[in-house]
């Protein structure tokens, strides 16, 4: 049986694009499940337009960020090869590549450094942390 566990989520992204660079910081609270080798963490984004339903799957040397509702998104990472991803909106689907540079999970942590493509056009450089820890009610 699966054990959900209520989690405290704090995601820092940095985004560099040319020579600026943005910082977003997210504080969500979701769920955090595993599932043989694999940890699930999910959570719902709340913004004004819409909700979107985030879902982060972490292997052993891989990852993926699947977003729907609002935004409809896939990312995966792999430190071993460049992987495809979509964003879908209603102006239809971007195919997006990342060229994953840094991939580390410890318990608690995933951290994530990337370039990201669009098109096959390099759209910034991405650094993602999310840290994780157990909801105490």
């Amino acid at each position: 049986m699966d054990t959900q566990t209520p989690v405290k989520i704090q995601l820092t992204t940095n985004v560099r694009i040319d020579d600026e660079i943005e910082t977003y910081e997210l504080t969500v609270f979701g769920t955090r499940y595993e599932k043989g080798n694999t940890i699930y963490l999910t959570y719902d984004e709340v913004q004004e337009e819409g909700t979107i339903n985030t879902v982060v799957k972490i292997l052993k040397d891989e990852a993926v960020i699947l977003r729907n509702g609002l935004i409809k998104m896939r990312l995966a990472f792999s430190l071993s090869e460049l992987k495809q991803g979509t964003h879908e909106s209603t102006l239809g689907t971007i195919f997006l590549t990342t060229d994953t540079k840094i991939l580390s999970h410890e318990e608690g942590k995933l951290s994530l450094a990337y370039d990201l493509s669009m098109q096959g056009t390099l759209a910034g450089y991405y650094e993602m942390d999310l840290e994780y820890k157990e909801d105490k009610l």
